[in-house]
């Protein structure tokens, strides 16, 4: 006689086989995608100890002084790339005035040290509470705008700061000529050719930072409204949220990242260089994106790296080429091209194509074997 299930029990859900089309992963690739980024910061780390001869791509070992730097400024700026990625390839808020924020970060620790002779701890401190004070309250007014509008608001805000660094108003700038830091109060570790490599790792770390708070954000409620704002607006304000607060949360914080990349720059080169207020650098910073992949993790990073290692190698063998290919920019426009028809999705997406190539190519085997 079989006894009766009460009519509170729950039975036991059902197995739900695997989604069409997707392979499950295993155990070994979940535990590679958790320690790959950790593997990867750790070979960056001690890459410096390698001597590393790369003919035609480095002049020299990796760990030379030159080298360092050279790459210490491609993290740097790849650090920049993924800090604008939140803005346009997360958020989808095209701005041109990104570069503020950045100079904004190297001429305020550079002016609190040199002209108010502060601690660099905490000329940095206060200059990155301020930039990022300063990007919330731009960014309040910008967004009250959309569209072209929203890019032309934002690029006339990153114009008034450059003019003001240009007309070094109360010698604090020092204008065309830039303004050369301060070493006598910085700490020892950070000052002479020596200690290049604590540069680097300042930028490895910079970007370690960034790619984290990105990554933390992305996978948030927040991050998952702001992807809902770059492909929808309207649902995201159906739903009884408000779109303009989630932006301005995403300009703030790419804004504070910005900053932070600046404090570190300003320590690379030295001094602050009045070329980061241009409208340019964002210019470079959205084809750094495009070229990498907007909305990936790596991608911007990736696409900031390749862009300033191939800016420094091609103003460097310029003179070298005839003709058109003699001038940096016409080579990086074409290579910038080719990369945007053949691969539409940045460098974050060659995986996924090899993979669909791979796929093809076994598929064919295995047809022409079978007939």
């Amino acid at each position: 006689m079989t006894q009766a299930v009460p009519l509170s029990a729950e039975a036991p859900p059902a197995a739900t086989p695997p989604e069409l089309g997707k392979t499950p992963r295993r155990p070994g690739w979940r535990r590679l995608l958790v320690l790959g980024p950790l593997v990867a910061l750790v070979v960056a780390a001690l890459l410096p100890y390698l001597q590393l001869p790369l003919p035609g791509i480095l002049d020299g070992p990796f760990n030379t002084y030159g080298n360092l730097q050279l790459f210490a400024t491609c993290l740097v700026f790849g650090g920049l790339a993924a800090s604008y990625d939140l803005l346009f390839g997360r958020t989808g808020l095209l701005s041109f005035g990104h570069a503020l924020y950045f100079a904004a970060g190297m001429y305020g620790t550079d002016v609190l040290v040199t002209r108010a002779h502060l601690p660099l701890w905490q000329a940095a401190v206060f200059t990155l509470v301020g930039a990022t004070i300063l990007a919330a309250l731009l960014g309040a007014i910008a967004l009250r705008t959309t569209g072209i509008a929203f890019a032309m608001v934002t690029l006339a805000f990153a114009q008034v700061g450059a003019i003001l660094v240009a007309r070094d108003f109360g010698g604090l700038t020092g204008g065309e000529e830039g303004l050369p830091i301060d070493g006598e109060r910085l700490p020892d570790f950070l000052l002479g050719v020596g200690n290049t490599v604590n540069l680097y790792w300042l930028a490895l770390a910079y970007v370690a930072l960034v790619v984290f708070v990105i990554a933390r954000v992305a996978g948030s409620p927040t991050g998952r409204v702001l992807a809902g704002l770059r492909d929808d607006e309207r649902r995201v304000g159906v739903l009884g949220l408000d779109p303009y607060r989630y932006k301005l949360v995403a300009f703030t914080l790419a804004g504070g990242l910005a900053s932070l990349g600046g404090v570190v720059y300003v320590l690379i080169l030295g001094g602050a260089n009045p070329h980061v207020t241009s409208s340019e650098l964002t210019l470079s910073l959205l084809v750094m994106v495009v070229l990498g992949g907007p909305g990936t993790r790596w991608g911007p990073v990736l696409g900031g790296i390749l862009y300033m290692y191939l800016d420094h190698r091609l103003t460097s063998l310029a003179a070298d080429l005839p003709g058109p290919l003699g001038q940096p920019l016409f080579v990086l426009g074409a290579i910038f091209i080719l990369a945007v028809y053949f691969f539409p999705g940045g460098l974050a997406s060659l995986r996924g194509r090899v993979a669909l190539v791979s796929a093809a190519l076994g598929r064919r085997r295995k047809d022409e074997t079978v007939s």
